[in-house]
């Protein structure tokens, strides 16, 4: 299986808790595990908002958890273009045009990645 982690999800899992054990059992079990550039994005704007206090950069935790790097690329900006407007946060879009094009699993609690047609493991 091949996982893409919803930033909540990413957060998560790097502090430790909130997880189901599904999940967490999922995402030890899986083929691959991945973390985009835009939830790189979203909590340095978020961190620089004062919204969120991270430990450790985005890179760090990825590296340490032994999670791939997705970058963003114009094959997964053009699929955000045909998206519906169901969600209007930018990095979910991203996050699902990406699932879309790459055909990976989101892993989140955000019951609107399911209105894509992305496929969705319940955090």
């Amino acid at each position: 299986m091949r996982l893409l982690l919803d930033t909540h999800v990413f957060i998560w899992w790097d502090e430790g808790q909130g997880l189901s054990v599904k999940a967490d059992q999922a995402i030890q079990d899986a083929d691959q595990v991945l973390v985009s550039a835009v939830t790189g994005w979203e909590v340095a704007i978020k961190a620089a908002l004062g919204r969120l206090r991270p430990r450790r950069t985005v890179m760090e935790a990825v590296d340490d958890c032994g999670f791939e790097e997705l970058p963003v690329l114009l094959r997964h900006a053009e699929r955000v273009r045909s998206l519906p407007p169901y969600h209007r946060d930018p990095f979910d879009r991203m996050l699902a045009a990406q699932a879309l094009v790459e055909g990976l699993t989101v892993v989140t609690r955000d019951a609107v990645f399911r209105r894509y047609g992305v496929r969705v493991l319940t955090a």
